[in-house]
């Protein structure tokens, strides 16, 4: 019988490390103008017990459209989310314990995503290369 588990670590990332890329990205893709303490929105959206993974990813890939009222907005709404699932927590603290194990395992995914998404990019743009070579060598 052979062990098919993967016992390697090399792929694995941290929660810590998918919160520095997520910041980089709006970093990189800020409107001008915009205040925003990066590293705690993307606490607040990491922590987010409410959004799914590929909602999580929307959040992050819109912040180059996003201006400061929605940046505002945004963090008024997960702030009041932590509110009320602090309340929660004293009444149905199994539930709510639930769903952070959910949102930290969801957070890991959406590094997974991020990959899946740049690895898909990096085949198409293979794919345009080899049929622009062989467009370029027909007219030889």
């Amino acid at each position: 019988m052979t062990d098919t588990t993967d016992n390697t670590n090399e792929n694995k990332i941290t929660a810590p490390e998918v919160s520095k890329i997520a910041v980089e990205i709006i970093k990189r893709d800020i409107q001008e103008g915009v205040e925003l303490d990066i590293e705690a929105f993307i606490n607040l959206l990491m922590y987010s017990l409410s959004l799914t993974v590929s909602e999580k990813k929307r959040v992050i890939d819109s912040t180059p459209k996003l201006s400061q009222f929605q940046f505002d907005s945004l963090i008024w709404v997960f702030e009041e989310e932590r509110v009320k699932f602090k309340e929660l927590m004293a009444k149905h603290p199994e539930e709510v314990k639930k769903l952070v194990v959910k949102q930290q395992e969801w957070w890991l995914e959406l590094w997974e995503v991020y990959q899946q998404e740049a690895e898909e990019k990096e085949v198409t743009w293979e794919e345009e290369q080899k049929i622009d070579d062989i467009k370029a060598s027909l007219w030889l």
